[in-house]
């Protein structure tokens, strides 16, 4: 199977990942334009979606996946990055190299299992080597099984693991993969990838 996906620009993927994510019931709260733009103006990020025919229209091209991630620096500013990097400073270096945060992302119910998130995985990874990032980190929960079956399965590893006791699927799991010039060869999708405006 080929898989399309778009890179957007800031402004136009903030608008397409607002949109997008009125269509995941699991998602408590959604992202908004400002909030997105917020994270990602003064770093470096990638945005992309990918996109497949309607099964009973096969003419309609429509979002189906997305994946955000940006640069996560060893003095963040940011509240909520500057706690990621306390929590994660015994695990993970982040003084000296490029690691990146996948932040946000995910499938909507009816395209899961076919491949589109692994994709949105692998051209990240493209991107991420030839931009000289070293690792990239993911913070998921532990109910997710879906998502920490996909990872598993991208060689991602469990860095560390914090218990919540009164809900174990609310416990949060923090995933790395280290980046090397062979990570390639473990890819297996095949991607068109086209710029949006």
């Amino acid at each position: 199977m080929d898989y399309l996906i778009k890179q957007y620009p800031l402004d136009s993927g903030a608008l397409e990942i607002q949109y997008i994510e009125e269509y995941f019931g699991e998602f408590p709260r959604r992202k908004t334009v400002p909030e997105i733009v917020g994270r990602l103006r003064e770093r470096e990020f990638l945005i992309l979606m990918a996109e497949a025919p309607l099964p009973d229209d096969p003419g309609m091209i429509v979002p189906v996946s997305y994946k955000v991630v940006h640069e996560i620096r060893p003095h963040e500013i940011d509240h909520k990055l500057a706690d990621l990097v306390r929590r994660l400073h015994d695990c993970v270096q982040f003084e000296g190299r490029k690691v990146l945060y996948s932040w946000i992302g995910g499938t909507r119910r009816d395209w899961r299992g076919q491949g589109h998130f692994r994709a949105l995985q692998e051209q990240t990874e493209e991107w991420a080597l030839a931009m000289g990032y070293h690792e990239i980190l993911v913070k998921t929960k532990n109910r997710f099984y879906e998502m920490r079956g996909t990872l598993d399965t991208l060689r991602f590893d469990v860095v560390k693991f914090e218990p919540n006791e009164a809900d174990h699927g609310e416990s949060k799991v923090y995933l790395s993969k280290r980046l090397k010039p062979e990570t390639r060869r473990a890819h297996r999708s095949r991607r068109a990838v086209i710029f949006a405006e």
